[in-house]
């Protein structure tokens, strides 16, 4: 099993376990891949929800750069959303597994069509 294989995995369980959603395996893999070599930098890798620039960053990379959508309240709304869904007391909120849920959150699953 290759080591994405092997995150791809991690953040299925992660899913279900931590955020009571049942993974699409194929758009996690997409979104995973989408998040190019970041996922193999531990610090890169996770999204620390209290950090503002941190917040800053998934706004402005994913949501409006890569999601195409126009930055507004809802975008940080739907951040906190995941935040919270995921956990706030969860230290590691894998990238991948919050881009994800930020996609479905959007439905803007055909962006990795």
């Amino acid at each position: 099993m290759s080591k994405r294989d092997e995150l791809i995995e991690k953040y299925a369980s992660d899913l279900k376990e931590k955020c009571g959603v049942t993974p699409d395996l194929d758009l996690l893999t997409k979104v995973t891949i989408g998040c190019g070599p970041s996922i193999y930098n531990a610090d890169a890798a996770t999204v620390a929800g209290s950090d503002q620039s941190e917040i800053d960053t998934v706004k402005n990379n994913f949501l409006i750069k890569k999601l195409g959508l126009k930055d507004g309240p809802k975008l940080d709304e739907a951040i906190n959303k995941v935040i919270d869904t995921y956990g706030k007391s969860e230290r590691n909120k894998y990238r991948a597994v919050v881009y994800y849920l930020l996609t479905k959150e959007f439905k803007k699953e055909s962006v990795y069509n």
